[in-house]
């Protein structure tokens, strides 16, 4: 049995003006920073005494939030793994939200030239996370820093559709925790809030 917390990385500039980021690699932002900062403490307190092993997604705005967090437990990061970017978003990337909206329609239903599919998101997103949950020792959590969307479909898998409710969204340094028995998932902790 492993304990799961899936985070998303801190608040970037793009988040702020509500533009798409997909696979674009944007840096944190003094906002986000301050975020990693107060979910590493939070993570830090719940984490006591246990040992932890931290991943992250690759793109900087989720490795540095993986190195703030991985510092308040007294480790360092063991992997950044391609396999937890966020979706990419084709010609979408760099748009603001109702550009998005004008152009492609509902977040869930547009499609969008060059974007990474939904499915292929999960399965990546899956596969990566089993990645480090095989890698890590035996009754050793994971925290996995990784993105929003990306949260959101192992969340949907989890939940088996269940959950993010619609209107809901994940916020920066949010952490959603899960108990995973062999193939079994079971969601401990959920960060979804109305949008």
């Amino acid at each position: 049995m492993t304990i799961l917390t899936l985070v998303r990385h801190g608040e970037t500039d793009w988040n702020a003006g509500g533009r798409i980021q997909g696979s674009t690699d944007i840096p944190l932002n003094a906002t986000g920073r301050a975020q990693a900062g107060e979910v590493a403490e939070t993570l830090a307190a719940q984490y006591a005494g246990r040992e932890v092993v931290v991943v992250s997604s690759d793109l900087s705005r989720a490795a540095e939030t993986a190195d703030v967090i991985a510092a308040a437990l007294g480790t360092s990061v063991s992997r950044r793994l391609p396999g937890l970017r966020e979706r990419s978003y084709g010609d979408a990337e760099g748009m603001d939200a109702l550009t998005f909206a004008d152009a492609y329609g509902p977040w869930h239903a547009a499609d969008v030239p060059g974007a990474e599919t939904w499915p292929v998101v999960r399965e990546r997103a899956l596969a990566a996370i089993a990645e480090a949950v095989t890698a890590a020792p035996d009754d050793v959590d994971v925290i996995a820093v990784a993105h929003g969307a990306l949260i959101r479909e192992v969340i949907l898998f989890a939940t088996d559709g269940e959950l993010p409710r619609p209107g809901e969204r994940l916020p920066n340094c949010s952490a959603t925790t899960f108990r995973l028995d062999g193939e079994a998932w079971e969601m401990l902790a959920y960060a979804g809030v109305a949008s």
